[in-house]
């Protein structure tokens, strides 16, 4: 194809005049109606993508668990199998991507050879069972071993298959979307895939979760199938543009293309922080394995687990959209600083689980009610992950970076599954085989998300040192000035009004969590539990209080500051951001009356037990609230000094 032969692209349907506005993607042009016709392919195929990667993490641990495999064979099957082929895949097939050039484009070759292999891996998988009996029927020699023993070794083969395909879809997928996407409407395409991604897991979970164990063929099947109209009609619909000659193909052939990755991507230690940051993300994901386990232990079923995860991702969609925009205005790497604070200390609230038995049905709507107030950070978690790397790492290398911080996620991954299901073997061998051990899954993540708070706080400061709201540049070693420029985003900055917001949701938390402990011990001695009368008036009650005037001394200076901000004064200290502060201020608010009702069941169950354990939980999440806001206050000192005013 000629230098001046227009790109095919699906905008060719579409008379593009000078008065109709149009959008650049490389050498791609579209209209807002070929717009919608590229949006509306790419979510097509991403919903057939997203329920093949939903079925083996949700499914697949159903069928194992069914056959008696261990815990340690069932991480090193569902996260370190395929963290190995990721971290040694990944580098090759982006690297390559990024130079290959052909009619069809340079991402979506990879995905279609790939496709009738993976379909077939699902196939397979679904009919373990069948396949099992069939060659144990035909081959003595496999007659000598338990049928259960032959699927799972079946099931091991088929899933290296899998991953092994799999990973040529991962390493170009969102090289795809950079691409063909226009980039001032990546955050509003990626915040629209989101929704829809949701919607339709929510439905999955609602009316196909419940056949995950009696139909497990009949699913893996319907979603190869999918899976080719899917993504098989998208990669033919969608085009790609032309691309520009391979800049270094010398240097590769003086040098090899491994060799300048990992130069490129593993020497500066700002993109360790990242990496790692990701990392230990992944590894607090690996314990979703086994939270059906736990749910399980406390007597749910299948059905309520999936009514569960449907309400509470129905519910986080509400917010998904808003959020993205929030993210883009407060900067995501701020944004994802607060939450993993926040967020960790809220997964500390859950070991509550750990020391609570109540009946099934009052555990569901309990927990129901904790998941759907937290739908504030579940939200953010989700919606931070890609705008975070695409305002850190460099544009000209953005696959490259992105597949390196796969390489490490993976080698987390694979650790992290091994050691998970060596943790939960021992515990369940302490707990004398029983499923209660899958509760200490609440001690794995707080310790991931304290790490993963730690990262991202040191990823914070070094982006302050490296400029900032206003003057940020990744490091480029492969630049004569070492660094790669990148545009300058407006945000915005602290803005009084609603830091002032935030700052009385926090003294309604304080003031309410104390004063409303007065008429629980009411409810408590007409109820006649005793002990957990004792505690509250002998222990809680001065605890909420001592607690209460901690953070009015911490409001004081924070106010002070703010006053000095105004007057142009120097600050003792910095002023903590208002957004996330003002979410998860209301989301720790609605959970004050979550702990009341928790308090008023167990009491009228006559489980004083469990209500000594939610009055403790409940001093203990205000001192570490307290102690975050006191922190930020700390971090942003010489940075956030200014109110009411954009930082860029």
């Amino acid at each position: 194809m000629s230098n001046e032969t227009k790109v095919q692209s699906i905008t060719e349907k579409i008379a593009v005049t000078p008065n109709v506005k149009t959008y650049h993607s490389g050498t791609l042009t579209y209209t807002k109606g070929a717009l919608a016709i590229l949006f509306t392919w790419l979510i097509w195929g991403e919903l057939s993508y997203m329920l093949m990667q939903w079925v083996i993490p949700n499914i697949l641990p159903l069928k194992l668990k069914s056959l008696g495999c261990a815990n340690s064979l069932m991480g090193v099957l569902m996260t370190t199998i395929p963290g190995i082929l990721t971290m040694s895949m990944n580098p090759y097939i982006s690297f390559k991507s990024d130079r290959y050039r052909s009619k069809w484009g340079r991402r979506i070759p990879f995905i279609l050879w790939t496709l009738p292999f993976l379909c077939i891996s699902l196939i397979l998988l679904g009919c373990s069972d069948d396949i099992s009996h069939l060659i144990q029927k035909n081959f003595a020699l496999l007659q000598q071993f338990a049928p259960n023993t032959v699927t799972i070794a079946l099931i091991v083969i088929f899933i290296i298959m899998f991953y092994f395909f799999n990973n040529f879809v991962v390493s170009v997928f969102w090289g795809l979307y950079n691409d063909v996407i226009p980039a001032q409407l990546m955050a509003r395409f990626y915040g629209g895939l989101r929704v829809v991604n949701g919607i339709a897991a929510s439905a999955i979970n609602f009316f196909l979760f419940k056949y995950a164990e009696s139909h497990m063929r009949e699913i893996f099947i319907a979603t190869s199938l999918f899976y080719v109209l899917g993504f098989g009609i998208t990669c033919l619909r969608v085009k790609e543009g032309q691309y520009p000659p391979v800049k270094d193909e010398e240097d590769t052939k003086k040098k090899s293309g491994i060799k300048v990755y990992f130069d490129e991507c593993f020497k500066d230690k700002f993109y360790w922080l990242i990496f790692l940051m990701q990392a230990f993300f992944i590894a607090t994901l690996v314990s979703y394995t086994f939270n059906v386990f736990f749910l399980k232990d406390m007597g749910l079923s299948l059905n309520d687990i999936g009514r569960y995860t449907a309400i509470i991702t129905i519910a986080a969609l509400a917010f998904m959209y808003f959020i993205m925009s929030c993210i883009d205005r407060w900067h995501p790497v701020r944004v994802s600083a607060y939450w993993s604070v926040f967020a960790t200390i809220w997964v500390f609230m859950n070991w509550v689980w750990v020391f609570v038995n109540l009946p099934g049905k009052l555990f569901f709507w309990l927990y129901l009610g904790n998941g759907l107030v937290n739908v504030f950070l579940l939200a953010l978690s989700g919606a931070i992950q890609l705008p975070i790397l695409v305002r850190l790492f460099p544009k000209s290398r953005f696959a490259q970076f992105f597949s390196a911080q796969g390489i490490i996620t993976s080698l987390c991954g694979i650790c992290a599954g091994v050691v998970i299901g060596v943790f939960l073997d021992f515990v369940k061998w302490c707990c004398n085989g029983s499923d209660f051990s899958y509760r200490f899954l609440f001690v794995w993540n707080t310790v991931a998300y304290i790490i993963v708070a730690i990262t991202l706080i040191l990823t914070y400061l070094y982006w302050y040192r490296l400029g900032g709201d206003r003057h940020y540049h990744p490091p480029a070693p492969w630049n004569k000035n070492n660094i790669e420029e990148m545009p300058v985003v407006p945000t915005v900055g602290p803005q009084s009004k609603w830091l002032n917001i935030s700052l009385w949701l926090f003294n309604l938390i304080m003031a309410i969590s104390t004063l409303g402990i007065l008429p629980l011990m009411w409810w408590m001695y007409t109820n006649h539990a005793m002990s957990a009368f004792f505690w509250h008036i002998t222990l809680l009650l001065p605890l909420s209080i001592a607690g209460w005037l901690c953070w009015l001394k911490v409001v004081k200076n924070i106010r002070r500051d703010m006053e000095r901000s105004l007057k142009n004064e120097p600050l003792r200290n910095g002023i903590p951001h208002h957004g996330v502060l003002l979410l998860t201020g209301i989301q720790f608010l609605l959970a004050v009356g979550l702990w009341i009702a928790q308090i008023i069941i167990t009491v009228n169950i006559e489980q004083e037990k469990s209500a000594i354990v939610f009055g403790v939980a409940n001093v203990i999440t205000n001192y570490l609230l307290i102690g975050a806001v006191w922190l930020f206050t700390k971090i942003e000192r010489g940075h956030l000094i200014t109110l009411d005013k954009a930082l860029a």
